[in-house]
């Protein structure tokens, strides 16, 4: 049988509980996911060429990292012509783009260093979304940014929030698309803090002061992103989830921003989706894979991941809910990687697109707890994979195994043949 006779048989096998495969395709064409950029040379930037800090860790030495602008961009282009749906890309303000003998530090950052990234999304008629870069540089002092009790410190990297403001506004003019800005830092302390409050507010008044710049709010979306710890703040974060929560809670067009791998291991973010949509018009999500902590794995087919998208779609908020990707793997193919954890994010977002969701509230309603239990482990078999690559082949990119033997021929054409310099 073909694509499309599997699929055919597929549509009518879900017609039976209520479900248009096909209408779940059309929808799903429409929902931006946004591709980070980082994945591509282990979150190194461009502007500067030492170690990772500031609580960011990336493992492993796979050959074929980009280097440089050029060899990220490429990447990026590989990696999108792999994947089904609509894109967008996600840029860290670690990797701006500088003419030859040009440079300027973070807090300096300009719209025009950034260009090629405008560029690059205007050709290919996709969206970009931003992060100021608040780790990996001098100006991180004692592990602190936005909330160290150095006044100069703390100014040079709240000059940095608002420069990203700047860049963020200019991208969305340029691409005619809104900008998701997220501010996350990795502040926090290792051992017991002599001091919980201080911290929290000088970090609160640090990023309104970064807010006192002026943007769009149709254009630029400011979130806040939590964490609970990381390396070497094993003990206290400043971003805490319930600082984040209600910082965006009292400031008008802030977002939550919720990474799934910022969590204590009991916790999901699928069911926070649905209690943060009682109260936030809009909320934004880093999705990821943590592995005992978070390890930024990527992002699998997995049970997390199909409940993540269950709660946005079933609750209608495939408008309101900014999905992004956000993980780094150095120790495998970094195009596969990238690829891996679009596509699975899509399966999860059509395999809830073609659940009963309608019947799945009315029998939870109805209190028919045993026949919603019997269904949700039913739908579980039913032909997935057929409409999954018709969807594939309807956005003409390959199915099934088909895309990785394009990974391995870009690496043996293109990675193997990257040296070990950076630039």
């Amino acid at each position: 049988m073909t694509v499309k006779e599997r699929f055919e048989a597929a549509k009518e096998v879900y017609r039976s509980v209520g479900v248009d495969a096909r209408q779940a395709i059309e929808i799903l064409k429409t929902v931006p996911v946004s591709m980070h950029c980082w994945q591509a040379d282990d979150v190194k930037g461009f502007d500067q060429d030492g170690p990772l800090t500031g609580g960011i860790q990336t493992t492993g030495d796979y050959p074929g990292a980009a280097r440089t602008p050029e060899e990220v961009f490429a990447d990026l282009d590989k990696a999108m012509s792999l994947c089904p749906g609509k894109k967008k890309i996600n840029v860290h303000a670690s990797y701006a783009v500088f003419e030859e003998g040009e440079f300027a530090d973070r807090d300096k950052l300009e719209p025009r260093h950034f260009r090629k990234w405008v560029d690059f999304a205007r050709e290919r008629g996709i969206g970009l979304d931003f992060n100021p870069t608040f780790f990996s540089h001098p100006m991180v002092k004692d592990g602190l940014t936005l909330s160290s009790p150095d006044e100069e410190t703390r100014r040079f990297w709240i000059e940095h929030g608002r420069a990203c403001i700047r860049i963020s506004q200019y991208f969305a003019e340029q691409t005619g698309v809104p900008c998701v800005m997220n501010i996350w830092t990795g502040d926090g302390y290792k051992d017991i803090p002599g001091d919980r409050l201080g911290p929290r507010m000088r970090y609160k008044d640090s990023i309104e002061r970064i807010l006192e710049e002026p943007f769009d709010k149709k254009l630029v979306k400011p979130c806040v992103e939590s964490k609970v710890f990381g390396i070497g703040v094993e003990s206290y974060t400043c971003g805490s989830a319930e600082f984040a929560l209600s910082f965006a809670a009292t400031h008008e067009g802030v977002l939550p921003l919720m990474d799934n791998g910022h969590y204590h291991p009991t916790e999901v973010v699928s069911d926070k989706i649905p209690a943060l949509l009682c109260f936030y018009p809009e909320l934004a999500l880093h999705v990821t894979r943590g592995v005992r902590w978070d390890s930024d794995h990527v992002v699998l087919f997995d049970d997390e991941t199909r409940e993540i998208a269950k709660e946005i779609v079933r609750n209608d908020a495939l408008g309101r809910v900014y999905i992004a990707l956000d993980y780094f793997d150095a120790s495998i193919n970094r195009i596969a990687a990238l690829v891996t954890g679009f596509r699975n994010m899509q399966k999860a977002l059509l395999f809830a697109l073609l659940q009963p969701n309608a019947e799945l509230k009315r029998l939870q309603d109805k209190g028919k707890l045993t026949q919603l239990m019997n269904i949700q482990e039913e739908m579980k078999t039913y032909p997935f994979g057929d409409v999954w690559d018709y969807y594939c082949e309807v956005c003409q990119v390959p199915g099934k195994a088909e895309w990785f033997a394009e990974v391995e021929k870009y690496e043996e054409q293109v990675l193997s043949k990257r040296g070990g310099n950076r630039r």
